[in-house]
């Protein structure tokens, strides 16, 4: 879809982070935009603040882990712009816990719910009016890299961008089978500067019981680390323009951090030798290395 000016396009997620990077993108290249998300006050906030630049969008608050709330959001959408041409399921959720026995059921359900269930329930929701149109059209499912290499970060969070990351390729290969002319891909992210690590803000009444955090200071050291690699990652916008490029191309993968690409091939070596899982150190690693060796001296 290479002329995208004037096309409508519905994100999820959209009020901080990435979601609001790709509105951004979105609206500069002259489409109109759906902003979804399940955090009201930073919705209208992000609203306003594309209106007043001059783009066209519409809010929809949404709590994508229902069903019916993303059925709401198309018919919604369509009822505002007659049409539904890009899809991001964007909505996330991470959970700071320990090791994956002792992440509690409702983190587990919570972060599936969000994470795995909202991209679902967009597919289902959108693909078929996509399909009705008959016209060009793309969905971008949001993963990570933790969907694609193995130990990269939490478990909880990891199993559900695993999932995103085997959806999009069998919804991909399903579109393709069809002839549809609606294209597919999936952003796998590094680092960026977003507030994914603050989740707990937006934790729904029905699932209370949240992991006990690590308080070993090993634990605490790693987690500083990663909040500092997040504040210093790429930005949301730069995400979302890498986001627009790759479906100008109809580019299936979006990986945003070419210099992690291998941890990638290290994961696919260890699956076609026969080897046992085992991780690779991410860039930047050098400076959580030097924080634990203080603590050991």
């Amino acid at each position: 879809m290479r002329d995208v000016a004037d096309k409508v396009a519905v994100i999820t997620g959209a009020a901080s982070g990435i979601g609001r990077g790709m509105a951004e993108s979105f609206a500069a290249a002259g489409m109109k935009v759906v902003l979804s998300d399940v955090e009201e006050k930073a919705l209208t906030d992000t609203t306003d603040a594309l209106r007043n630049e001059g783009a066209e969008v519409h809010a929809v608050v949404t709590d994508v882990s229902k069903a019916e709330q993303v059925q709401m959001l198309a018919d919604e959408s369509l009822k505002r712009f007659g049409a539904v041409h890009v899809l991001c399921n964007n909505a996330g959720v991470a959970v700071a816990s320990g090791s994956s026995w002792e992440t509690t059921l409702d983190d587990w359900k919570w972060t599936i719910d969000v994470n795995l269930m909202g991209v679902v329930h967009g597919v289902r929701s959108f693909v078929p009016i996509m399909l009705e149109q008959g016209s060009e059209s793309h969905i971008v499912n949001t993963a990570s890299i933790a969907g694609l290499v193995a130990g990269a970060d939490i478990a909880s969070y990891a199993v559900t961008k695993f999932g995103v990351v085997a959806l999009s390729e069998h919804l991909y290969l399903e579109l393709e089978g069809a002839g549809a002319k609606t294209k597919v891909s999936v952003l796998c992210p590094g680092f960026v500067a977003t507030k994914i690590m603050d989740a707990e803000r937006n934790r729904p009444a029905d699932r209370p019981d949240a992991s006990p955090e690590p308080t070993d200071p090993q634990s605490q050291i790693f987690y500083e680390w990663f909040s500092e690699q997040i504040d210093k990652g790429l930005t949301s916008r730069t995400v979302g323009d890498q986001v627009l490029s790759a479906i100008r191309e109809e580019r299936f993968y979006i990986l945003t951090h070419p210099d992690w690409n291998y941890m990638i091939e290290h994961r696919v070596r260890n699956i076609m030798d026969g080897q046992n899982p085992s991780t690779m150190p991410p860039p930047g690693i050098e400076s959580l290395v030097e924080k634990m060796a203080r603590l050991s001296d």
